[in-house]
C-alpha cells in the first residue's frame, strides 16, 4: 500500500509538472513576444541603470515598417436571405401529378411506360423496374375507361393569370390525366396545350383566373456565381425550397438547347419547377441532373427561360413547334480531320449525307463539305448548326459557308419545315482492282450503273480492308470519294494521287457508306 501510495504521488507529481511546464512554455512564449516587440511606453519606463550597458543610441537602428498593401474591398458580405423571394414567387409554383388509366384484368403491359422510363433515365440512371403483374395490368388504349393509377409527380409554374402553366414535357408525356395543385391546396384537372420533346417544354391549361403569374427574367443578365433558388415538389414534398449558385451558362450536352448549370439541389419531382434569380424572376426550368449515384450530386441543369418561352409561345398558338431544316446529316470535325484538310482548328459540321432534292442539295452542298457558317454565324460545334437551322422560320433564305477541298464557298438556300428524312442503301461495288498495301485497301472501279444508282460522278469502291484501313473503320462496300482532299474519279486517279502523298503521314479519305458520308483518317504502315 505504501508503494502504491508513493506511485500515485509520483504520477500526480508528473501530471502537475507537465501542467506547470506547459504553463511555463506558454508564459515564455508571451515573454519572448513582449521582449522582441516592446511597447513604446514600456521602453520609456525602463530604469536608466538597465539601459547603461546598451550600445550608444547612434549604433542602434530601427527598421522601417514594411509598406502595407491596400486591401481589396469585400465583394461578398454575408449570405442572402431568400424569405422575401419565397413569399413573392412561392404562390406561382404548382405541383403536378399525372395518372394513367389501366385495365384491371391482371395482365402485365407489353412494355414499360415511356414517360416513366424517361423519368428513371433522367434522375436515377437505371431502367424502370418491371411491373408486378399481380398489381394490375396494362394501359387502356383508344380512350377506354379503366382504373386510374398514379403515374408521376412533377412541378410547374403559372405563366399567366388565366391558367396557363409551364412544365417539362417528360412530366406530362403519355399521361391520361393531369392534375395541378396550387399552394392554397386547390386542385384542377388540366388540359395539355402542347409538349415539345426536343426541348422538354410543355404547357398545360387549368380552368382558373386571377392566378399569381411569375415574372420572366433576362437570361443574358444572369451571371456565373450568382445566387439562384428552386421551388418544387421533390419526392412529393410540395413547396420545397433549395438554393445555390449558377455554376455555368450555355452548358452544351449535345441536345438542342444549352442549359444553365447550377448546384441547386434538384431531385425527382423538381422537374418543371422554376429556377429563380435574386430579383424574383424565373430564369430557367429545372429539367435534369447529372449523377453517378442516381441522387443529386451537385450538378443540375435548367432550360433557359428565353428558349422555353419561344417554345411556349408556339405551343399556345398552334399546339406544336415549327422548325426549319436544310436536308443534311452531319457529324463533328475531329482534330485529325481538320489537320488533314488544312482547317485552322476543328470547328464546323461535316456533311455526311445530302437529302436528294432538299434545300442543301438544290443549293449545291456536297457530301464531305464542312459547314463553317450559317447566316453569318460561326459553327463552333456540330450542335450549333441544328440549333440555328431549327430556329429559322421555314421559307426564309439563308446563307451557308462551306469548306470544300481546301477552299471556302458561299451558298444560298431556302429553309423548309422539318420532317422525316429517308434513307437508302448502297449497291455492292464491282469492277477492276487496285491493291494499296500501305493503306490496307483493295479497291475496285464503280460501274456506270453503280454511279447512276448512287448519283455519283466518280469514286472507287472498297472490296477488302486490312491493317491501317481496318483500324480507321473502313468496311468492304464503302465508296471513297476523295483522298488527301483531292476528288477521285476512278482507280487510276486514286493511285496517282496516292503516289504523290507522303507515305509516312496520315491521309484523309472521304467515305460514302449508304447515304452517309464521313471522313476517315488512315495511318499508313511504316516499314
Amino acid at each position: 500500500m505504501a508503494s502504491s501510495h508513493q506511485s500515485a504521488n509520483s504520477t500526480s507529481s508528473i501530471i502537475r509538472r507537465t501542467l506547470v511546464v506547459g504553463g511555463v512554455v506558454s508564459a515564455v512564449g508571451l515573454v519572448l513576444s513582449s521582449s522582441l516587440f516592446p511597447h513604446a511606453s514600456q521602453a520609456q519606463q525602463a530604469p536608466a541603470a538597465a539601459m547603461a550597458p546598451m550600445a550608444p543610441a547612434a549604433a542602434l537602428t530601427t527598421p522601417a515598417p514594411a509598406p502595407v498593401a491596400p486591401q481589396s474591398p469585400i465583394l461578398v458580405k454575408g449570405l442572402p436571405d431568400f424569405t422575401e423571394l419565397v413569399e413573392q414567387v412561392g404562390p406561382s409554383v404548382v405541383s403536378i401529378r399525372t395518372t394513367q388509366r389501366v385495365s384491371v384484368d391482371g395482365e402485365e403491359g407489353d412494355e414499360a411506360d415511356e414517360q416513366m422510363r424517361e423519368f428513371f433515365r433522367r434522375f436515377f440512371g437505371t431502367p424502370l423496374p418491371k411491373q408486378d403483374p399481380r398489381r394490375g395490368g396494362s394501359p387502356k388504349k383508344g380512350g377506354e375507361q379503366g382504373e386510374e393509377r398514379p403515374r408521376g409527380v412533377g412541378s410547374g409554374f403559372v405563366l399567366s393569370g388565366d391558367g396557363y402553366v409551364m412544365t417539362n414535357a417528360h412530366v406530362v408525356d403519355g399521361a391520361d390525366d393531369i392534375y395541378v395543385t396550387l399552394t392554397d391546396k386547390r386542385e384542377f384537372k388540366a388540359k395539355l396545350v402542347g409538349a415539345d420533346k426536343r426541348t422538354d417544354v410543355a404547357v398545360v391549361k387549368i380552368d382558373a383566373s386571377a392566378l399569381p403569374a411569375v415574372h420572366v427574367g433576362d437570361v443574358n443578365r444572369l451571371k456565373v456565381g450568382e445566387w439562384v433558388m428552386a421551388i418544387g415538389t421533390p419526392f412529393g414534398l410540395e413547396n420545397t425550397v433549395t438554393a445555390g449558385i449558377v455554376s455555368a451558362k450555355a452548358r452544351d450536352t449535345g441536345e438542342e438547347i444549352r442549359f444553365i448549370q447550377s448546384d441547386v439541389a434538384v431531385n425527382p419531382g423538381n422537374s418543371g419547377g422554376p429556377l429563380i434569380n435574386m430579383r424574383g424572376e424565373v430564369v430557367g426550368i429545372n429539367s435534369q441532373i447529372l449523377s453517378r449515384s442516381g441522387g443529386f450530386m451537385g450538378i443540375s441543369l435548367s432550360i433557359p427561360i428565353d428558349d422555353a418561352m419561344k417554345v411556349a409561345d408556339q405551343l399556345r398558338a398552334g399546339g406544336k413547334v415549327v422548325r426549319g431544316r436544310i436536308g443534311v446529316q452531319i457529324e463533328p470535325v475531329t482534330k485529325e480531320v481538320a489537320e488533314s484538310l488544312g482547317l485552322a482548328k476543328p470547328q464546323g459540321a461535316v456533311v455526311r449525307m445530302v437529302e436528294p432534292g432538299g434545300p442543301a442539295d438544290k443549293a449545291g452542298v456536297e457530301a464531305g463539305d464542312i459547314i463553317t457558317k450559317f447566316d453569318g454565324k460561326a459553327i463552333e460545334k456540330v450542335a450549333d448548326l441544328p440549333r440555328l437551322v431549327g430556329g429559322t422560320k421555314p421559307g426564309s433564305k439563308s446563307s451557308l459557308q462551306v469548306f470544300r477541298r481546301g477552299a471556302y464557298k458561299d451558298l444560298t438556300l431556302t429553309v423548309v419545315e422539318l420532317d422525316a428524312d429517308k434513307s437508302k442503301t448502297a449497291p455492292k461495288a464491282e469492277g477492276g482492282k487496285l491493291a494499296a498495301s500501305s493503306l490496307g485497301l483493295t479497291l475496285v472501279d464503280l460501274s456506270a450503273k453503280q454511279k447512276q444508282e448512287l448519283k455519283l460522278g466518280g469514286g472507287v469502291a472498297v472490296e477488302a480492308v486490312d491493317g491501317p484501313a481496318a483500324r480507321a473503320g473502313l468496311r468492304p462496300g464503302d465508296v471513297l470519294l476523295t483522298i488527301g482532299n483531292v476528288q477521285v474519279a476512278d482507280i487510276k486517279q486514286f493511285d496517282a494521287v496516292l503516289s504523290k502523298l507522303d507515305k509516312a503521314k496520315p491521309v484523309s479519305v472521304l467515305v460514302r457508306r449508304g447515304d452517309w458520308t464521313q471522313y476517315a483518317v488512315i495511318r499508313p504502315v511504316i516499314k
